[in-house]
């Protein structure tokens, strides 16, 4: 049997809030009241909503406030909120705009009014769950196909290597090299889809560990060697010599370092030089925040520089976004990808910050601090 919908109606005087209900009583809807913002919020504890109305002039918290407050939280602010105010200056209209209301309803309140605003509130709420909905389906497979993908790959893994054995021809050992290489990007983005999905959905536990800093960059920096040089790119590794270890999760670490020096071999152009450095900064030493001095103390900062076409300032923060389509300068190369995302990710979860700024003369500087 499909549920009634239900509404959150918030007005300190009971009148107003007797007048709603008595307006809305023949359209089936669950009813929930509250006499201010602090009960609204208590209630919002135990219900979902599918509207919520709310008076501005209230004591204590007003309605804006309120509002603002309701957006701020993830797993509300998809709920449509409509203002009841007696308020009609346009200037509490952008206010309340501002604070995240999706609609208003003047008072005295208008029956046909009110019943035909909740229901296109209903409408768009519908909408959103329905596309939660689908997100989620769409989710799940991908994450399903990823893992039955893992096991073939593998094979294909095992069987290339194999196949070394027996292939003699220059040009058939090219073939292969080619294989296993594209083989270990696919399973390397098949690994870093499957730690987002945990991430997102809070199943992921960090295993950290005294983790050796110059230990660490020079694993990475040995592993990108080859491809580097098979590419006629400088890659260079700038750590100092003073021992420092860090409480982090190494093995994930080992792959933010992996993704941020595979992206910048996939876009500094042949005689180009990329460089992998640490530096730790003196003791007070504040963040960098887009190469300016932030708030917040570093005790470790690796930068990823490199020689390719930059990125753009626009996309300077989305490029860190899952899927993120960002103009790259190379019509070779689209950059589309988990891996910068992933990134964040991880950083975010050790209470550090990653951004990118420029690198002159050329180039993009990848920064993480901790």
């Amino acid at each position: 049997m499909e549920k009634n919908p239900t509404l959150l109606i918030i007005d300190d005087e009971k009148s107003a809030r007797e007048t709603i209900k008595m307006l809305l009583f023949r359209e089936g809807y669950e009813m929930v009241f509250a006499e201010d913002a602090y009960e609204a919020l208590v209630e919002l504890e135990e219900v979902e909503p599918d509207v919520i109305l709310m008076d501005v002039m209230m004591p204590g918290m007003d309605g804006f406030t309120l509002c603002q407050k309701l957006k701020s939280k993830p797993h509300l602010q998809h709920i449509p909120i409509i203002l009841v105010t007696a308020l009609d200056h346009k200037e509490d209209l952008a206010r309340g705009l501002d604070a995240g209301a999706d609609d208003f309803v003047n008072k005295p309140v208008n029956g046909l009014e009110l019943r035909a605003r909740v229901r296109s509130m209903l409408r768009i709420k519908q909408r959103q769950d329905d596309l939660q909905v689908m997100l989620r389906l769409r989710e799940e497979l991908s994450n399903m196909i990823v893992h039955d993908i893992r096991k073939p790959l593998a094979t294909i893994q095992v069987f290339a290597e194999m196949l070394e054995d027996y292939v003699t021809d220059a040009k058939g050992l090219e073939s292969l090299a080619m294989i296993r290489q594209e083989a270990r990007r696919l399973a390397s983005f098949m690994t870093d889809m499957l730690m987002v999905a945990k991430m997102e959905d809070g199943r992921f536990v960090l295993n950290k560990s005294h983790v050796n800093i110059k230990e660490l960059l020079e694993t990475v920096y040995q592993s990108h060697l080859p491809l580097a040089a098979s590419n006629h790119i400088t890659l260079q590794l700038d750590v100092p010599d003073t021992p420092r270890e860090m409480l982090l999760d190494a093995s994930l670490w080992h792959r933010v370092l992996d993704n941020l020096l595979s992206n910048a071999l996939k876009f500094t152009p042949s005689g180009g030089t990329i460089t992998l450095s640490a530096q730790y900064p003196a003791d007070g030493e504040a963040y960098l925040e887009n190469g300016k001095a932030g708030s917040q103390p570093t005790c470790l900062r690796i930068v990823v520089a490199d020689e390719g076409p930059g990125i753009p300032e626009a996309h300077r923060e989305s490029v860190f976004n899952k899927f993120e389509v960002v103009a790259s300068g190379r019509r070779d190369i689209r950059q589309v990808g988990l891996g910068l995302a992933f990134c964040k990710m991880v950083v975010d979860a050790h209470n550090g910050r990653i951004f990118v700024t420029d690198n002159e003369p050329k180039g993009a500087k990848f920064v993480v601090e901790l």
